[in-house]
């Protein structure tokens, strides 16, 4: 079982920061991949970030270079650094958990993950 709870977000100017956090409690289960997805009004979920079990982040191209995801085992928390922030980032973010290994595409697809955080809004005015 997994519970993950998130923090952070809000609303920002563009070009301003924001990081969101979600803490994980973890019960008896081994999580391979972990990630952030958002979806905005009347749009499918997208996965943003991902990173797995040996810390190999991935991002899709509209945020590389500027979101970073990372993860504090210690601390069974996930982050997502968001800087230089545009109105198009504008969405609810989600995090999840994935409790079986994937490759390429499909470690960002919705389906391949089995737990949800309960997102947070951000909103980037202009």
């Amino acid at each position: 079982q997994v519970q993950l709870v998130q923090s952070g977000g809000g609303s920002v100017q563009s070009g301003e920061s924001l990081r969101l956090s979600c803490a994980a409690s973890i019960y008896g289960s081994f999580i391979y991949n972990l990630a952030w997805f958002r979806q905005a009004p009347g749009k499918e979920r997208e996965g943003v970030a991902t990173i797995d079990t040996n810390l190999r982040a991935s991002y899709v191209d509209s945020v590389r270079g500027r979101f970073t995801i990372s993860r504090d085992g210690a601390k069974n928390t996930l982050y997502l650094q968001m800087n230089s922030l545009k109105p198009e980032d504008t969405a609810m973010y989600y995090c999840a958990a994935a409790v079986r290994s994937c490759s390429g595409s499909w470690c960002f697809s919705p389906g391949y993950y089995n737990y949800w955080g309960q997102g947070t809004q951000v909103t980037v005015s202009s």
